[in-house]
Formats: C-alpha cells, structure tokens, sequence
C-alpha cells in the first residue's frame, strides 16, 4: 500500500509539525520549514521563550545564511505554552540533556496518538538502548540521562527518529540566527529500521533545504560526533580556549586520548566509526576560531551540557568493561567547575 501524498510529492502523514526549542539550531529548522513552498498547507509551529519569542511574534524569524545577502524572514506561530498549540503529526525537539525532563510532559501532549518526535541531541541520548541489538543491552535505561524514567515513560522511545546535525549556528540577537556552515543532517530509527515515517520525515527536512542522510546505525553517527563533543566542550570550559587553540596546541595530546577512550568504549558496545583520530581532528581543525556550545552555556552563565557529553560516556565505559582514566578525570574537573557556577548563580 502506497503512503498517501500531497500534491507536491510529500507525504500526508506530517502536516503539523512543532520545533520544540527554538534556539539557533532549532530555529534556522523552523523557519527553513516555514518558508519551504514544498510544505505550502502545512502547520509549522515553535516553542521558544523569552525576548527571542517577542522578536518572532512581532517580526518574524530572520535567518542569515552563508552566501545570501539579505535573510530568510519565517513567520509561524511561536508560544512559550505548549497548550497553546493542538496535537502534532511531528515534534522536533532541540533539547540539550538536562531540559529534557522538564520538557517531557509537554512533548507528550503535543504528540497525536499516532506522532512521532525527532530529537536532535548531543552526546548519549535517554532512548540509547531503544532498540540496540549490538550491545547486547537493549532496552537498558540510563538513570543519569532519564532520572527515574521519567522522559522514557512519557514520551515512549517507539517514537523517536534519532537525529545528529552538523551545522554551525549562532542566535546573534533575538529574532536573528546566522548560519556559519553548511548543515548535514543524519536520521535513524534506534532499531535500524528504514521506516516509511523515517523516509517521508526526511523527505519534510530535505524539501526545506537541508541536506540530509538517512542511517540504519544512526548510533555511529552518535559515536562519530561524540569523538569530538566529549574531548573539545569540557576542555574548552576548563581552559576557555576556543577550538583552534585546543586541536593546534598542547591540549591535543588530551584531545587525543579522550578521542581514543571514547571510540573505544563505542566499539565495545557494536558500533563503527570509521573514522581514525587522526582524521576526527582535521575535521575539528576545520572548525576554526569557534567556541563550543559548551563554553558559550559557561559564558552565559547557563547550565553546562555535562551528563550526555561526558557523564554518559564513563558511565557507558563501565557497562562495556572499557578504561576511561582521561575521561574519569575530565569529568570530576568539569563537575567541579559547574558545581562552582551554580553556587555563584544562586548567590547573586
């Protein structure tokens, strides 16, 4: 039986669809979605907070992109209330880790019976063991990720779509998101199915102008972008040393045994990134001047993006029987520091 489609080749099946979290990455999907003529008579909607929700209702999302003079200006329906919006056929989440289960309850209620949600997450996610036959620990749940389940039992791994992205993106001021780099986006269902819901949601991203790579191991794409989160985000906060000064100095024998340790500990747990440090540190090279997400979340003052970038990744070593000594010790550093931060934020 043939999927249902519109008139323009798209399927039927998502015609609400909602980003969850409309910050730099979140926001460049949404209004790349909105302003898609492919998805003309789709409803496109976000969650977003603060001045940046202000500036959306009021102007619209402008997002600057490489190349292109003047901006993409998106309007779409923006509310800080999830109960705001109806059901979707789609929620994107953009969620960093530890927002997640505060999130969970209205993603859940944002979702049809029948929706699904594609997250797009850093590091380990909650749904990790979801579906993993390689492992030989399908269906583990993660207590530092998910405490209590709670996320998993709400939102229900069966309907999560993976998602890994690589695009360099800044919110410069609110309203306003400039892309740095050409976007890739890999999608995967956790059991490896090439569902139909997998094809026709990347057919929606692909339509809005994204490039986009379709996966039945989208684990390894998890691992592959690891590689470089869990060595450059916590030595950058420790050291504020933007990405060039880690990869071109000193710090890259560091980097290196972070890199080592954690391709490692994936490899132990069946999956493949075939890719050798030597080049994970080209690539990263490639990056430049920029400071991670990591070290801009210090900056601001926010919470830093620990238990999936680093947390996880020793506690992922212990399950697989796999040493971590460089990552063991990077994590009490970075702890140390966060737990500094968030007494400073609660004295001022």
């Amino acid at each position: 039986m043939q999927n249902p489609e519109t008139k323009t080749g798209l399927s039927a099946h998502f015609r609400s669809i909602c980003i969850f979290g409309a910050g730099a990455i979140g926001g460049a999907l949404a209004a790349r979605l909105a302003a898609s003529p492919a998805l003309a008579g789709s409803t496109i909607s976000a969650i977003a907070r603060g001045a940046h929700l202000q500036a959306i209702r009021k102007n619209g999302l402008h997002l600057h992109e490489q190349g292109k003079t003047e901006p993409l200006v998106a309007r779409f329906a923006a509310t800080d209330n999830a109960a705001d919006l109806e059901p979707q056929d789609l929620v994107i989440a953009t969620l960093k880790g530890h927002q997640l289960t505060s999130a969970s309850a209205d993603i859940a209620r944002l979702l049809k019976p029948g929706g699904r949600v594609v997250m797009i997450q850093n590091g380990i996610p909650w749904w990790y063991f979801h579906g993993d036959t390689a492992s030989g620990l399908e269906g583990r749940q993660i207590e530092a990720l998910d405490p209590g389940g709670i996320v998993w039992q709400r939102i229900s791994p069966e309907r999560v779509i993976g998602g890994v992205i690589y695009q360099g993106a800044q919110m410069i001021e609110p309203g306003h998101i400039r892309l740095t780099s050409s976007g890739l986006l890999h999608l995967g269902e956790p059991s490896g199915a090439l569902s139909p819901a997998l094809a026709e949601i990347a057919g929606l991203f692909q339509a809005s102008g994204w490039t986009i790579k379709t996966t039945d191991r989208i684990r390894d794409e998890l691992w592959l972008k690891l590689l470089g989160n869990a060595a450059l985000n916590p030595i950058s906060a420790l050291t504020r040393a933007r990405i060039d000064e880690i990869v071109d100095g000193p710090l890259e024998t560091l980097v290196r045994k972070i890199m080592t340790e954690t391709k490692a500990v994936s490899e132990r747990l069946g999956c493949r990134v075939d890719t050798t440090i030597d080049q994970r540190l080209e690539h990263t090279r490639s990056l430049g001047n920029a400071k991670t997400s990591m070290l801009q979340d210090l900056e601001q003052g926010r919470p830093m993006e620990i238990t999936p970038l680093t947390l996880a990744v020793t506690q992922l070593a212990r399950m697989a029987g796999v040493p971590t000594p460089a990552n063991d010790m990077l994590l009490l550093l970075i702890s140390q520091l966060d737990q500094s931060m968030a007494q400073a934020r609660g004295s001022a």
